[in-house]
């Protein structure tokens, strides 16, 4: 892993996978370290974020780096028409790692083919977002014991959804089984089920999940992303189809959670926040600690 960019989950092996779960934990019992002391992490943000950019900023702070770069793309010389690999040549000399979000799919790949320093990407367009993935792996691991054999329900925005196409080619190694439920405009798409036939990975797809519910051991809700429909129509008339409410967990299992990557617009109701089987806000927690072992990992310090 030294020296080496995060593009997509696939750049991870099994094995790697694992090993940065193990690292969060470690780094869960003890997030205040000073090993980043000296070390310059640049955070470039094309697109607006909240949780990634600011966790990404509190594990760097609590390992003892610094951090330099911008929250939006008109902060930067991006807005005078620098273009893309310009700014990564400038940044890398810098700093000692980059954590780029962009709104184009494969705008990380290409910086990483630029750059001087590892790259990390916090999302590119609807393509990956794969330190999301490592750090719901991490969630999933911690409320269920395994990460094996489990029924995986992803629900929402399956089409653009990056963070559902990211965990779906991670939790691949484990032998899950996948229930898809979405509009018929937001299904997965069909590049992900050839993934999974080629594999011999079990899913189903659904337009309903009312009915198989009681299933699961984790339901990863999703919004309906605005930014990523052309037609302000289309996504009027679709963002209000699946809304989980705290009624429809009454006969659900125990260990079940419910996961979401965040913000959270309406699809899952406020009166669920009370139930124990609620996880969100801690596995947004979780993203300090897997944030940690990923660039501790990439700088060969841990």
């Amino acid at each position: 892993m030294k020296n080496r960019s995060l593009v997509s989950i696939e750049d991870y092996s099994k094995d790697e996978i694992l090993r940065i779960l193990e690292l969060s934990k470690h780094f869960e019992k003890n997030p205040n370290q000073k090993i980043l002391d000296g070390k310059v992490i640049a955070s470039l943000f094309f697109e607006p974020s909240t949780r990634t950019r600011l966790s990404f900023e509190s594990a760097v702070s609590k390992l003892g780096g610094s951090i330099i770069g911008f929250s939006e793309a008109g902060s930067s010389s991006v807005s005078k028409g620098e273009s893309l690999k310009d700014t990564i040549l400038t940044v890398s000399k810098y700093s000692d790692l980059i954590v780029m979000r962009h709104p184009l799919e494969g705008a990380a790949k290409y910086a990483s083919e630029v750059s001087r320093v590892p790259i990390v990407n916090a999302g590119d367009g609807a393509n990956q977002h794969p330190t999301q993935t490592l750090l719901d792996l991490y969630s999933i691991k911690k409320t269920q014991g395994t990460l094996s054999d489990l029924n995986i329900f992803l629900v929402g925005d399956l089409k653009y959804g990056r963070t559902v196409h990211s965990l779906l080619m991670a939790l691949s190694n484990f032998n899950p089984v996948f229930n898809f439920i979405a509009h018929p405009k937001l299904r997965i798409p069909i590049e992900y089920k050839l993934y999974l036939d080629e594999l011999g990975i079990k899913y189903y797809e659904h337009t309903e999940f009312t009915d198989i519910i009681s299933r699961a051991d984790i339901i990863y809700m999703t919004r309906l992303q605005r930014e990523r429909f052309s037609d302000p129509v289309e996504y009027e008339k679709t963002k209000n189809v699946y809304v989980l409410r705290n009624e429809m967990l009454e006969n659900t299992k125990d260990n079940l959670r419910i996961l979401h990557p965040l913000p959270r617009v309406n699809e899952i109701n406020e009166d669920v926040d009370s139930n124990p089987k609620a996880y969100y806000f801690e596995q947004a927690e979780n993203g300090v600690y897997a944030r940690q072992a990923i660039i501790s990992s990439i700088l060969g310090l841990s």
